[in-house]
């Protein structure tokens, strides 16, 4: 499978993603916790179905110590014990910030009175980045076809 584009290739692509990985160091930089911001664009990126994002995030966060257990419940984050209140907070805020079209009132009051309850105001700054982010991310991905499998761990630095 290629790619429809080469963004690796491209001069505007670059500048794009040079701006992208700006802000993505910011939000990796926050207090938010690392493992949040992993099971968060791994969350995202499954609901998009963003291959390419699914096979960075899931082995960057294998290759920082996150167990398989955790990895392969994200998508059933709901039933699963794994999770502390606080990543289950991130992950319905990543839902619900990914789905916004789905729903006609955007992220419901409960769902960030609730993220709210676990994280600071410099953390939900980085927490809501992340999601905008993630998805922007897997857009570009998703509509150039961005093959998945070869990613590794570290590859971008």
């Amino acid at each position: 499978m290629d790619a429809r584009l080469n963004l690796f290739a491209s001069p505007a692509a670059g500048k794009l993603l040079k701006h992208f990985t700006s802000a993505g160091k910011v939000i990796s930089d926050s207090a938010l916790p690392a493992a949040t911001q992993e099971l968060v664009k791994i969350r995202a990126s499954q609901i998009n179905g963003c291959g390419f994002c699914l096979d960075m995030h899931t082995k960057e966060a294998a290759a920082a110590g996150e167990t398989s257990t955790r990895l392969n419940l994200v998508a059933a984050w709901r039933e699963a014990t794994v999770f502390t209140e606080a990543e289950r907070a991130a992950l319905e805020l990543a839902e619900q910030g990914t789905r916004l079209a789905d729903a006609a009132g955007g992220v419901a009051d409960e769902v960030w009175a609730n993220a709210a309850k676990h994280y600071d105001e410099e953390q939900l700054i980085a927490l809501v980045s992340l999601i905008a982010l993630i998805n922007a991310y897997n857009r570009l991905n998703v509509i150039v076809q961005q093959p998945a499998g070869d990613y590794q761990p570290g590859q971008f630095g």
